[in-house]
């Protein structure tokens, strides 16, 4: 099934779960099991080599995002296609934690799902549980109660926030005061809403309860700084943000990423505070967009991602053997398969034609929603950053050498460009292309190989001798640099060193970083551009390629993409995810500029 597999135990024995079982239960513990006491009860306690904590919470200690839709759906329907409602359906985020712990025999745990499937790791399901038997809220990812059922404020790193478990019903966490609740409950009959179970009414929390840090960027540290195990900072963005000039003028992350327009501090749309009913409460508050506007992408089928109720009906196995690429379910593949001018032997599950109009129709939804998010992840692409040039030395002449530069900026204000995680991506690379009178491209930079990399070390083609290194590449891509055996440097996808340590313990540093300000063997090449930075490209075209006169044209674009395909192959990715991944690439502030070659 594509980016998505049976985790964990299958092919090894189960002693390796211990540290992970033994890590997953001090997690249950610290994420609030013991904070809601019942007199007269016996806490339950996870099975501790499963995890097992069937009976920890009752079902329904975390109300899921689908439940808060039914009066905040405009927030809904803004969450369910952000990068945080994707965080635990990502199969490069299956893929790639699965790879991780494979490699370290399993001593990294739950360390990934803390961010990426926190509700889950809260209730305590054992971090190799697959995707499709996990809790439909721990498949939620980053969801409301993720935010909404924090209390208190927490300045820690790695995921490290205790969530509070309870039902709907109980108080919702937020940066306003709470007196709108307050008055929707105080006149219950008339909004004809319920604060307990049973009885008529639509369910709402009883308690709005003002808790400032929400505001504040110190509130995206938890899982937007992350160091692993080695003692290396893997995810830098509050580092690069605390000196910013975002911090000194006091814009927040939220600010920038929850505005009206993608990236910018531009202010904030205004809309009800919530629909109850169908009427609208307080319809001119202030509206933070839950779409968390940023450069990530997803590329899970289109029929378990964006966020879709309809798409429940349908499990997750099933939506993974629905072929949405050759048309099933469309007028056009069903008419040529009545026709016999196609012939498809379907899973049982998607035998019958009616199954596949359905899913068509839900196809067709979120794949219109998937266009909103790729607009505004090109928004906050091109409102962040800007390409100049080219700024060419010298008069151009036939069979002289050609010099140039472009001067690429990042206009924000508050992280480097990129940021994010480091070391494997993202990538942001410059492509320059010049064509000569005749329409031939002479001579280009930035191009990419067969899979779609850039033509650099790491390019499987460059390697096989099919494809020339890319020797004046730009790429702002950061890098893990480890030491090999014989002393040297080389770039990495991992802080690992695998010519070392060929089993790999990941574990932290025997000397303490603070004395070599890396961990031993490992450190990291930033290239990043800081904040209102500037980073000049500079280009030689050979003579031999200017070789008439006439009028050339010089085209330049930067490229954005997640993930390196390369790196996608380390994990073990399938094609199709291979496929996806490279279909989101977006270029940025793309350029031509014509001139005279003498």
């Amino acid at each position: 099934m594509p980016g998505y597999h049976e985790r964990g135990p299958a092919a090894r024995s189960r002693a390796w779960l211990l540290p992970i079982a033994t890590t997953a239960f001090c997690l249950v513990w610290a994420y609030g099991c013991t904070t809601r006491e019942v007199p007269g009860e016996k806490r339950p306690v996870p099975d501790p080599v499963t995890g097992d904590c069937e009976g920890l919470f009752p079902p329904d200690s975390f109300p899921t995002a689908s439940e808060c839709a039914t009066c905040h759906r405009a927030i809904y329907d803004e969450w369910r296609l952000s990068s945080h409602a994707y965080a635990s359906i990502s199969p490069v985020f299956h893929k790639f934690e699965q790879r991780i712990n494979d490699l370290s025999s399993g001593t990294v745990g739950t360390f990934c799902l803390r961010c990426h499937a926190s509700i889950g790791t809260a209730a305590g399901e054992p971090r190799d549980m697959p995707l499709w038997d996990r809790s439909p809220i721990s498949r939620e990812g980053v969801t409301c109660i993720t935010c909404h059922r924090v209390s208190e404020e927490y300045g820690k790193v790695n995921g490290e926030r205790r969530i509070l478990a309870g039902p709907l019903f109980d108080p919702m966490y937020g940066p306003l005061e709470g007196d709108g609740v307050a008055e929707v409950v105080g006149d219950a009959g008339e909004w004809k809403v319920k604060t307990e179970p049973g009885g008529a009414g639509m369910a709402i929390h009883r308690e709005g309860v003002r808790f400032d840090q929400m505001a504040k960027s110190e509130f995206c540290v938890a899982c937007h700084q992350v160091a692993v195990h080695p003692g290396i900072k893997l995810e830098v963005v509050w580092d690069q943000y605390r000196a910013s000039p975002a911090a000194s003028e006091g814009i927040s992350c939220q600010d920038c990423h929850m505005s009206k327009d993608p990236g910018l501090p531009s202010g904030f749309e205004t809309a009800p505070a919530a629909v109850i009913g169908g009427k609208p409460f307080r319809p001119d508050q202030k509206h933070s967009n839950h779409s968390f506007a940023g450069p990530g992408y997803p590329i899970a089928h289109p029929g378990v991602f964006p966020h879709n109720a309809k798409a429940d009906r349908f499990s997750i196995q099933q939506w993974l053997a629905f072929d949405h690429r050759a048309g099933w379910g469309t007028d056009e593949f069903e008419d040529k398969l009545d026709a016999g001018d196609v012939k498809v032997e379907f899973p049982p599950e998607w035998a019958d034609v009616t199954d596949r109009v359905d899913a068509r129709e839900i196809v067709e939804d979120n794949l219109a929603l998937l266009e909103k998010k790729r607009e505004m992840r090109r928004q906050v692409m091109e409102n962040g950053s800007r390409l100049d040039g080219p700024f060419v030395e010298g008069v151009p002449t036939a069979g002289k050498s050609l010099s140039f530069t472009y001067e690429i900026r990042n206009l924000n204000k508050g992280h480097n460009l990129p940021s994010g995680s480091l070391g494997a991506q993202p990538e942001i690379w410059l492509n320059v292309a010049l064509v000569d009178p005749s329409g031939k491209n002479v001579w280009e930079s930035g191009y990419v190989d067969s899979a779609g990399d850039m033509a650099d070390l790491h390019s499987q083609d460059v390697l096989d001798g099919k494809v020339p290194h890319d020797d004046q590449l730009v790429n702002l891509q950061t890098k893990f640099l480890v030491t090999s055996v014989k002393g040297t440097d080389r770039e990495w996808y991992l802080p690992v060193n695998m010519d070392i340590d060929q089993l790999p313990f990941i574990r932290p540093s025997g000397v303490p970083t603070t004395v070599l300000n890396h961990p031993p063997f490992i450190r990291m090449e930033g290239r990043s551009i800081p904040p209102l930075g500037v980073r000049k490209a500079a280009y030689s075209v050979p003579g031999e390629r200017l070789s008439t006169p006439g009028r050339y044209k010089l085209m330049a674009r930067l490229r954005s993409r997640a993930e390196p395909i390369y790196f996608m192959r380390f994990i073990g990715a399938t094609r199709e995810m291979e496929q996806a991944m490279n279909e989101w690439m977006i270029d940025i502030h793309p350029t031509a500029t014509e001139f005279e070659v003498k």
